[in-house]
């Protein structure tokens, strides 16, 4: 695997974003056409909106499993670095930091780390400010 950086730290799944969201938006798209259809022939209407029910629901499903797992390891990823700013410093993490500059935080390496964490805090610096002042990047590999 390539080493991380800030121009290549973000995933994409292949076989979720682009098999399977193409995939469920199809099959929404395709029970839509259907029901239309159904509707003027005036044939198999409840039939058609039983299919476009269970896509809704395929398509919300398939959008709250993204949805929950980035948020555990959202949650995940706030408890590893409070641990490590606590071993690194003897101290908690600013509790005025929030979870999306402690996701960007993730990625300075230990001797950056407390320095960059007050200063995040002091300038209320957002995800992306504090990823690009990152000097030695530590990579993030298994985020979902």
């Amino acid at each position: 695997m390539n080493e991380q950086n800030y121009r290549n730290h973000a995933r994409l799944h292949p076989m979720y974003h682009y098999i399977g969201a193409p995939l469920v938006l199809l099959v929404f798209i395709g029970t839509i056409i259907y029901l239309v259809l159904s509707i003027s022939s005036g044939e198999n209407i409840s039939i058609a909106l039983l299919w476009v029910g269970g896509s809704v629901g395929l398509f919300i499903v398939f959008g709250l499993v993204r949805v929950y797992s980035i948020k555990v390891q959202d949650r995940v990823i706030r408890s590893e670095e409070n641990l490590r700013h606590y071993v690194l410093t003897g101290r908690l993490l600013d509790p005025s930091l929030t979870v999306d500059q402690i996701i960007g935080l993730r990625f300075a390496s230990d001797e950056e780390f407390p320095a960059l964490c007050e200063k995040a805090s002091k300038e209320n610096l957002d995800k992306k400010q504090i990823k690009k002042a990152v000097k030695n990047w530590r990579g993030d590999y298994y985020r979902v």
